[in-house]
Order: structure tokens, then C-alpha cells, then sequence
């Protein structure tokens, strides 16, 4: 039987504070990429990511603030998307749209986070669905199914950010997930802030250790 595990690290209240606004977004993603072309990303992705004086900056010890986002969604391609899943989504993931139409770049096993429009149900994505029916098969994972095809799938890779909007907060905030489905047990979170940021605390110990 596979369960939920509780997230013990810091969460988003002991990082930078809960994030609504597209400001405080965009503030947090600035400093988000800057922390993972310096910690994360490898040889191949620099490469990618940054040109020949970033490169040599990096080098130096100096800091390269590189955007890993898109452009910000328009208010009403989000509203397009809410009505298309039949929800409202909650705050965080709200202002996070309007700052940025997506993600590309994160500390965790997942492509990144998808554009409004991409936001799926998990029980209809091709590989959400993969993964319903295999921990269907096996006995007393109901609790867990269910939690799968109730949820919003925001994020995939090789692991699978979620949300559950019939678990909200008293402001407003829908439970979020981060499962591996190699290790089995979804990770919860108290909202897509406090998701996206643990990956940012995470971060931010291994450049301490780097100084």
C-alpha cells in the first residue's frame, strides 16, 4: 500500500513568504534561475542557457540572472484554462501564471512547470494515466488512486507535480503533491508556493555549502 508523506523541510512561510502577486513571483523567479544556473544546472545546460560572457562570469564567482520563464499569461487565457478544468485555480498558482506562462528549469525530477494552457487533469494525460492504471492494479492503493484522478497535473518529467483541488486551505490554497513514482509515496505540500519553493531551499543550503 503505498501512502502520502507530510513535507518536513521549511516551507514557504521560512523561505521568502507565501507568493500570490505576480511581483512576488517574479522577484522569486528571478533569484530561483540565478540559484540554478549556479547550482543545478550542468555543462550541458550552460551551454545552453547562457553565452560566452555569462559563461565567463559564472566562472569567476560572479552572479548571471538568467529567466527560465515565459512571458506572463493574460488574465484571460487563464480564465480560458479555469473554465476548460471547471476550477478556479488557487492564489499562488494564479499570480505564478501572470508572472510567467510556465517554467522551465527546476531542482526536481519534473520538465517543468506547464504553460495555463497544458494544465491537465492527471487522469487524462497520456502518462498520468499510465500511472492511474498501474497503481490501480495493485491492492489497497484506493486512497492514493483516487487522490491521482482528482488531481491536477501542473508539472512531469520522470516525477509529477499535482494538485488537489477538493483539499483547500482556509486561504484558499489547494494541497500540492510532488510524486516520484519510482519511490511510490507522493510528498504533500499545504500549496504550489510552498512546492516550488522547497526546491528553492534545497538550493539555497548547496550554495551555502559552496561558499
Amino acid at each position: 500500500m503505498i501512502g502520502v508523506t507530510e513535507a518536513t523541510e521549511p516551507e514557504a512561510d521560512e523561505v521568502t513568504g507565501v507568493l500570490n502577486t505576480p511581483e512576488e513571483w517574479r522577484v522569486f523567479l528571478e533569484r530561483y534561475g540565478e540559484l540554478y544556473v549556479k547550482v543545478r544546472a550542468d555543462e550541458e545546460e550552460l551551454v545552453d542557457l547562457l553565452d560566452d560572457d555569462q559563461m565567463e562570469v559564472l566562472d569567476r564567482g560572479g552572479r548571471v540572472e538568467q529567466w527560465l520563464g515565459a512571458a506572463p499569461a493574460a488574465e484571460e487565457a487563464l480564465v480560458r484554462s479555469e473554465e476548460r478544468l471547471g476550477v478556479r485555480f488557487p492564489p499562488s498558482l494564479r499570480g505564478f501564471f501572470l508572472a510567467s506562462d510556465g517554467w522551465t528549469r527546476l531542482d526536481d525530477y519534473v520538465d517543468g512547470v506547464h504553460p495555463c494552457g497544458r494544465v491537465v487533469w492527471m487522469r487524462d494525460s497520456a502518462a498520468g494515466g499510465r500511472v492511474i492504471d498501474i497503481y490501480a492494479s495493485i491492492p489497497d492503493n484506493e486512497e492514493i488512486v483516487e487522490l491521482f484522478r482528482r488531481s491536477v497535473e501542473i508539472a512531469r518529467g520522470e516525477d509529477f507535480w499535482l494538485l488537489d483541488p477538493t483539499d483547500v486551505g482556509p486561504d484558499g490554497e489547494w494541497a500540492a503533491y510532488a510524486f516520484a513514482p519510482k519511490y511510490g509515496d507522493p510528498t504533500k505540500y499545504p500549496s504550489f508556493s510552498a512546492l516550488f519553493q522547497s526546491g528553492y531551499a534545497d538550493m539555497e543550503e548547496d550554495e551555502e555549502d559552496m561558499d
